[in-house]
């Protein structure tokens, strides 16, 4: 159950993450067990996500340091912020981060044709204004990453995929090359972990923000069930939906099991799809060897 912390000023409440000021420089960045699909926040949490999640996200930036600076702050500690229930709460899905100045882009690499990048594959040929070799099926490796940026949405409204071009009318030509080449060395970094965690990371979105200094920095989640999609080495098959280790378990029960047409309301989801989403993040943990 989402607790509300109260002896630190709220600044934002995100889909699942919500943010404390600490002070000008610094905040405190609350995983909650809030789910969202198709950019919604449902009905029911699940169990210990936050945890989950902050945890996940805490291995790879320690992996992925030596490539790209990230958010987390090392020098300040949450007993010094919080005490009794809050600190009970925030322990273990919550990090000290750095204030940025978020890109209006999520950066989306694509290893592998899958989801909404298939869907648009079997459309038009290509993903984001990347043409692809015909004849690829579903779940297939691609012959290298692509970078496919999409807009950032606010809660409620939907992400929209947008061109190379796009991008650099956003946030400059320099910064879009220099985000594109940093974003496929972290998930080329990360694929090679997974892979002796008999792990495939078919697709993943990073997030940046710039500094006071301007300098380029990892932000947000990094390679989460909520941001990546992992599926099973053992069972991968091209040409079908892998068993996956993240939310398309749920978005497959809501758009397949029930047909939900993402228009309100949104419907509830029953114990048992609870309980297996919950399985699948632990399942990941597992994987990776991360302990609490």
């Amino acid at each position: 159950m989402t607790l509300q912390i109260t002896t630190l000023k709220k600044i934002y409440s995100g889909k699942v993450r919500d943010l404390y000021e600490i002070d000008s420089k610094n905040m405190l960045m609350v995983a909650t067990d809030r789910l969202s699909t198709f950019d919604i926040i449902l009905n029911q949490e699940i169990p210990n996500k936050g945890k989950y999640l902050t945890q996940i996200s805490l291995f790879w930036f320690k992996l992925l340091e030596n490539i790209i600076p990230n958010h987390l702050v090392k020098n300040k500690q949450l007993a010094d912020l919080l005490s009794g229930n809050e600190l009970d709460y925030a322990k273990e899905r919550s990090s000290i981060v750095k204030k940025l100045q978020p890109l209006p882009i999520e950066v989306i690499i694509r290893g592998y044709l899958a989801g909404s990048g298939y869907k648009d594959y079997t459309k038009a040929g290509s993903i984001c204004g990347i043409k692809l070799p015909q004849g690829l099926q579903n779940a297939q490796k691609l012959a290298s990453p692509i970078f496919t940026p999409s807009t950032k949405a606010q809660i409620g409204k939907h992400d929209e995929n947008i061109t190379f071009k796009q991008c650099e009318n956003l946030i400059g030509k320099d910064l879009t090359m220099q985000i594109e080449d940093l974003a496929t060395k972290l998930y080329t970094n990360a694929t090679q972990k997974a892979d002796e965690c008999n792990i495939i990371i078919a697709d993943t979105k990073f997030e940046f923000g710039l500094d006071d200094n301007g300098t380029l920095t990892l932000m947000d989640e990094v390679l989460t069930p909520d941001s990546a999609r992992f599926w099973d080495k053992s069972t991968y098959k091209i040409g079908s939906n892998p068993q996956s280790f993240d939310k398309q378990f749920v978005r497959d029960y809501l758009e397949l099991d029930i047909k939900w047409n993402k228009l309100p309301p949104t419907p509830d989801l029953p114990e048992k799809i609870i309980q297996k989403t919950q399985s699948k993040y632990v399942e990941i943990m597992n994987r990776l060897q991360i302990s609490m």
